[in-house]
């Protein structure tokens, strides 16, 4: 029996989907330097393959997004969910590094199809429809990533970080028998994309395209923010602080919980007519204002672990305050084409998110949250200046929204 689009059950499922990439970056977080240990490798070489992870995230929805709009959206999930089984079983069962490595990267290949999801909501809903949907679809995928650190401590515990790799394993399990017998199609092919020339037309029209490349880069200066936080917290709170895992993964939850408060509040102000750029501003502002405090913090040596966590819950609540804007204004110009501009999307904010993430593995002292903040401040200034300077002003000129 097929699930409604309206259903509960169908902002559930695409929720857990969408969640899938972030949870698989989420519940390893704890267990960075445990996986170190038992590979001999540093807590930051370890973190390299998040940014491995994330940059194949990248890449592929290139390919996944015109493959989605010719064949449709639900065969491409379905291989997507089976490669991240088989890339989980592997990292579960890696004994070195590289070969860790290289199974985080086919992981990625298949978390990569699940951008699809933002395309089925687009194939589905219009308008403030369409953002409600997303912010709704948000909230429920922060459910798995509000608690995807603490499991992973608690498996730590339990275990060691092999087993963390098994759950995700099973997770993905369920996933693909969900998705196998209760999703439905929901693309309606053109025929005129089942042609290579179509298919690079499609892109250019994208890129070409000023609200939607604008949004689109707005959005990849907020995801990197983010992403600066969840791979410098852990190598903070843990590695310089001295937190126990089990407590980064309490503060991992908040900063969870803040980006579903923020985006559970987006949905409510939407039904009641709030304008979209106002929300969308106010979480930018946030976000800066936070990562600029939080530099000026590391640059004076300051180390609170309750004054940083506050921060970036803050900086967290704006960043939900946000994307669900940003996804639909991004999605709204062209929705003929929706896995194209979904992929381009996902691969132009992706590939700034891997940056963000290497970026501060890279350079982290392993005495300060410097290279943290730093790489949040920058990012979250870039995205308030894209916003204003771009996106804002095409979707005025153009009347898109």
């Amino acid at each position: 029996m097929r699930i409604q689009s309206t259903s509960f059950a169908f902002t559930l499922l695409l929720g857990f989907l969408a969640a899938v990439p972030y949870s698989g970056i989420d519940i390893n977080l704890p267990a960075l330097s445990a996986t170190g240990a038992t590979l001999s490798a540093s807590a930051s070489d370890v973190g390299l393959t998040m940014s491995a992870f994330v940059f194949t995230l990248a890449v592929l929805p290139l390919l996944y997004g015109p493959a989605s709009d010719r064949f449709g959206r639900k065969p491409i999930v379905l291989f997507g969910i089976l490669l991240f089984v088989v890339g989980s079983v592997a990292c579960a069962l890696a004994p070195s590094l590289p070969v860790l490595l290289a199974s985080r990267i086919v992981q990625g290949i298949g978390c990569a199809a699940m951008g699809t999801t933002l395309a089925i909501i687009r194939d589905l809903f219009d308008g403030n429809a369409a953002r409600i949907k997303i912010a709704n679809v948000m909230v429920a995928g922060n459910v798995a990533t509000m608690i995807a650190p603490t499991a992973g401590a608690a498996l730590l515990t339990l275990g060691n970080w092999r087993l963390i790799y098994a759950v995700q394993a099973g997770i993905g399990s369920i996933l693909l028998l969900a998705t196998l017998f209760r999703l439905s199609e929901s693309a309606r092919i053109d025929p005129a994309l089942r042609s290579s020339p179509a298919i690079v037309s499609s892109y250019l029209r994208v890129l070409t395209n000023p609200v939607s490349l604008g949004f689109a880069l707005v959005g990849a200066a907020a995801g990197a923010t983010v992403f600066a936080y969840v791979t410098g917290a852990s190598l903070f709170f843990i590695g310089v602080v001295g937190l126990r895992p089990d407590q980064y993964g309490l503060i991992f939850s908040a900063c969870s919980a803040a980006i579903m408060c923020g985006a559970f509040l987006d949905g409510r102000l939407g039904r009641r007519g709030i304008a979209s750029g106002d929300v969308l501003a106010t979480g930018l502002m946030l976000m800066t204002f936070c990562s600029v405090v939080l530099l000026a913090m590391a640059m004076g040596g300051l180390r609170s672990p309750a004054l940083f966590a506050g921060l970036l819950i803050v900086v967290a609540f704006g960043s939900g305050l946000s994307i669900p804007n940003v996804m639909n204004a991004t999605m709204q110009p062209l929705p003929e084409i929706a896995g194209v501009v979904s992929a381009t999307a996902g691969s132009v904010q992706l590939t700034a998110w891997a940056v963000s993430s290497g970026l501060v593995s890279l350079l982290f002292d392993g005495r300060s949250a410097l290279s943290m903040t730093a790489t949040m401040a920058l990012s979250s200034i870039l995205g308030l200046g894209a916003y204003c300077l771009l996106a804002r002003p095409a979707e005025r000129r153009f009347r898109v929204v």
